[in-house]
């Protein structure tokens, strides 16, 4: 059974074969992922390690755990498996668990982040579906439905119904 390890603190500018050839000196044949960025091809900080077995795993974790790779300190631990599903805002989501805080912080940034500013758009699609809307039936129908005022201007709107009462029984 293969076993999947976390590389963590991995630097931008990566040397790929120099990576390979570290891990594989550990004896044991190794394949090695880095995760990248789709739109720069930079390296996004992490990888994997896929081992054959567990007690190798455990021999790779001690050995590179802290090693020294050109200034960044590596961080390997064992990777949980994948997890898929639905983000909150109903897209898919695969996330990559493990426990670092980088990954689950990307999945909890980008879920944080994406739901309200579809609901804002959703909203603005809305307001302005209602616009067109209260606009053509007002003026088509001329019929006096009740409409709430929006609240951040409602204390405006009463002030300025006062004044307009005020002015109508002076004349």
């Amino acid at each position: 059974m293969s076993i999947r390890l976390y590389v963590g603190n991995l630097p931008a500018e990566l040397d790929r074969q120099a990576l390979e050839k570290i891990f594989n000196e550990s004896g044991d044949s190794v394949s090695l992922k880095v995760i990248t960025d789709r739109k720069t091809g930079k390296c996004r900080g992490f990888g994997f390690v896929t081992v054959g077995s567990d007690e190798v795993a455990d021999v790779v974790i001690e050995k590179f755990n802290g090693y020294d790779f050109n200034g960044a300190v590596l961080k390997l631990e064992k990777a949980l498996p994948r997890t898929k599903g639905k983000a909150e805002d109903g897209s898919d989501l695969e996330d990559v668990s493990d426990d670092s805080s980088e990954s689950e912080s990307e999945a909890t940034v980008s879920s944080t982040i994406a739901a309200p500013v579809k609901a804002a758009a959703k909203r603005k699609k809305r307001s302005n579906n209602n616009k067109k809307t209260t606009g053509s039936v007002s003026s088509s129908s001329g019929s006096s439905e009740s409409h709430q005022p929006d609240p951040r201007w409602a204390s405006d709107l009463e002030r300025l119904k006062q004044l307009l009462e005020a002015q109508g029984a002076a004349k």
